[in-house]
């Protein structure tokens, strides 16, 4: 089978891409599957290069990669495709509208609000959330553009700069916990993985540098096991996931927040998802070619 592996894009993860490319094209069994390295820079590039895969192996990342616009190009014109499809890769990748559905289905997360202008934040909805704050883009992702804020001074700058990575911004309670990320194949939760940044949060330093973060599978006890397990494939059933993803959490005192859902996780040296799935019997080629069986029963 040809395999296309679409990497590099227009988003401000144009880097983590092309690495997330790079392994995948690495790790994909040659035994089994021709790779054709796909980088692209404008999504003008995207049909031509496309048309005639027999799979088309997203390693986009950010805007046109995990929105649900490459998803649907490929779909109209026929490509299988790696991951989740249009629906879901667009719900996920706008935070304002994710975190609204986890309100509705009854699942905890951070108290939020969304600003579009500078001028428009309302300071006492965030007296009341209170200090410190993270302020991130809507719609990105690596932590790019997101910044903790300890007072309002603070979040006046933090807001200007992260509405030069996007047009609307999330400012959002900062809660102090243990975070975790529960890693999903196919709607099975794949091992526990515990994250403890070496800065003050998961920034993108910690997420690609190595060092930058210590990354351990974990067992939680029983009860908190089973309700982080519940939560996350209640996130699957919801957003309508399909063949992997990533739901992010943070737990403060047995309770479980759920920050964001990834609907294409990572696939760098350090990303989380291969070392998920290493801890549950999975060696990275293995994990490719399982993503690409499931893909294509879709």
């Amino acid at each position: 089978m040809q395999i296309g592996v679409i990497m590099g894009g227009i988003s401000a993860e144009k880097e983590v891409s092309l690495l997330t490319g790079k392994e995948i094209i690495e790790n994909l069994d040659k035994d089994k599957y021709e790779v054709i390295p796909i980088p692209i820079n404008s999504q003008y590039e995207l049909i031509d290069s496309v048309k005639c895969l027999q799979f088309a192996f997203i390693a986009l990342h950010g805007k046109f990669g995990e929105d649900g616009r490459i998803q649907a190009i490929l779909e109209s014109i026929g490509v299988p495709f790696s991951g989740c499809g249009v629906l879901a890769s667009a719900l996920c990748m706008d935070k304002n509208i994710s975190k609204k559905l986890f309100i509705t289905e009854g699942i905890k997360t951070p108290q939020w609000i969304i600003v579009k202008d500078e001028n428009e934040v309302d300071y006492s909805i965030i007296e009341n959330i209170g200090y410190p704050l993270i302020v991130k883009p809507n719609s990105g992702g690596s932590s790019i553009g997101t910044i903790k804020v300890n007072s309002k001074e603070e979040l006046k700058e933090a807001v200007i700069e992260a509405l030069k990575y996007d047009d609307e911004i999330i400012i959002e309670e900062y809660i102090k916990g243990e975070e975790i990320t529960c890693c999903i194949l196919n709607g099975e939760v794949l091992p526990i993985i515990s994250i403890n940044p070496k800065s003050e949060f998961f920034n993108y330093s910690s997420k690609y540098d190595k060092g930058g973060a210590e990354e351990k599978i974990i067992e939680l006890p029983r009860t908190l096991r089973e309700k982080v397990e519940e939560i996350s494939l209640k996130c699957w059933d919801t957003f309508k996931l399909k063949v992997y993803a990533r739901v992010d959490m943070i737990i403060k005192n047995e309770e479980v927040y759920v920050l964001e859902i990834n609907t294409l996780p990572g696939m760098t040296e350090n990303s989380l998802f291969p070392k998920s799935a290493a801890a549950y019997g999975l060696n990275f080629s293995q994990l490719l070619d399982k993503i690409v069986q499931y893909s294509l029963c879709e």
